[in-house]
């Protein structure tokens, strides 16, 4: 893997890798976690989700798995895939690295566990869900992420850990702080540059690797921590009436 593409084969995977595929010509990334077997366990939304379970998997019975009402799915490699390539997302990179990609949701300054911890979250995800599918604070690329590092963001206004969706707010925020310095960079050219700057550093600042609104959650607590925060929405939900 490079600066350019973490794009892999699939013999060079292993258990506990967090890979991801492109979808919609690239316009955004699915994320997952290779337990092994040729099997991938990835979040998707429990309506309308982007996974088709009506389609019969004619290798693996048991490709489209899911517990009720649960956004947890097992795939088979191929299913996950759909015929893209397949990427695997880095951890531990060094800042400049990181900063060096110019999309978001490939890799993370982190550290990963290792990878039989990896895998018991991930299975134990598959069992008891990991919450409601959010696209900004609880999506694709946060479940792997979480099954990963084992960490949370407390700060449930901000964004989720996904870097994907950090990207989606900092390119506009970028765009929104070097808009003033327009007046002091008239070359079309040096605006850009000031963009693209102020972009990484958005990203960077996101990223869960130097955040300071993250916590290490054990994935035996987790259950309890969504019908925490859905009881406290409940709460909040009944106050806006009440006003």
């Amino acid at each position: 893997m490079g600066l350019i593409s973490n794009r892999v084969q699939r013999n060079e995977i292993k258990p506990g890798d967090h890979i991801y595929t492109y979808r919609a010509v690239f316009a955004y990334s699915h994320h997952g976690i290779f337990v092994g077997g040729s099997k991938v366990v990835h979040f998707t939304r429990v309506v309308n989700e982007s996974y088709n379970h009506t389609t019969e998997c004619p290798t693996f019975p048991d490709c489209g798995f899911r517990q009720p009402n649960s956004g947890v799915v097992l795939s088979c490699l191929s299913c996950f895939l759909r015929n893209a390539s397949l990427y695997c997302f880095e951890y531990g990179v060094a800042p400049s690295v990181f900063i060096a990609k110019v999309r978001g949701g490939t890799c993370t300054t982190a550290p990963s566990d290792s990878s039989d911890t990896v895998v018991h979250r991930t299975m134990f995800l598959l069992q008891k869900g990991f919450g409601n599918y959010d696209v900004f604070q609880n999506n694709c690329e946060d479940f792997a992420l979480y099954c990963k590092t084992g960490l949370l963001t407390v700060d449930r206004l901000g964004v989720g850990r996904s870097g994907q969706a950090s990207s989606v707010i900092g390119a506009p925020l970028a765009a929104l702080l070097s808009s003033p310095l327009k007046l002091l960079l008239p070359s079309p050219v040096g605006v850009a540059t000031v963009t693209a700057g102020m972009y990484c550093i958005s990203r960077y600042a996101t990223d869960i690797g130097v955040r300071t609104d993250v916590v290490k959650v054990a994935v035996e607590d987790l259950a309890g921590n969504f019908v925490l925060r859905r009881n406290e929405d409940v709460v909040a939900a009944q106050n806006v009436i009440i006003r």
